[in-house]
C-alpha cells in the first residue's frame, strides 16, 4: 500500500471520527434540551395548580365569610 492510501484511510477515518462527535454532541445536545424543556414545564405546570388552589381557596373563603354575614 502507497503512503498517498494510507493518508487517504487515515484522512477517512479521521473524518469519520470527527463526524461520529458531532453526532455525539448533537444527540446529547438534544436530549439535554428537552429535559430541561420538560423540567421547565413540570415546574411552571407546579406554579400554575399552586397558584389555582391559592385561587379557589380565596374564593371558598370569600363564600364562607358572603354566608356568614348573611346568616348573622
Amino acid at each position: 500500500m502507497s503512503t498517498q492510501e494510507e493518508t487517504r484511510k487515515l484522512i477517512a477515518k479521521e473524518r469519520q471520527h470527527q463526524e461520529h462527535l458531532k453526532e455525539n454532541m448533537l444527540s446529547r445536545a438534544i436530549e439535554e434540551v428537552e429535559t430541561h424543556t420538560t423540567e421547565e414545564t413540570t415546574e411552571q405546570a407546579r406554579e400554575l395548580i399552586a397558584r389555582q388552589r391559592q385561587h379557589d381557596k380565596r374564593l371558598e373563603e370569600n363564600m364562607l365569610s358572603r354566608a356568614t354575614k348573611e346568616i348573622q
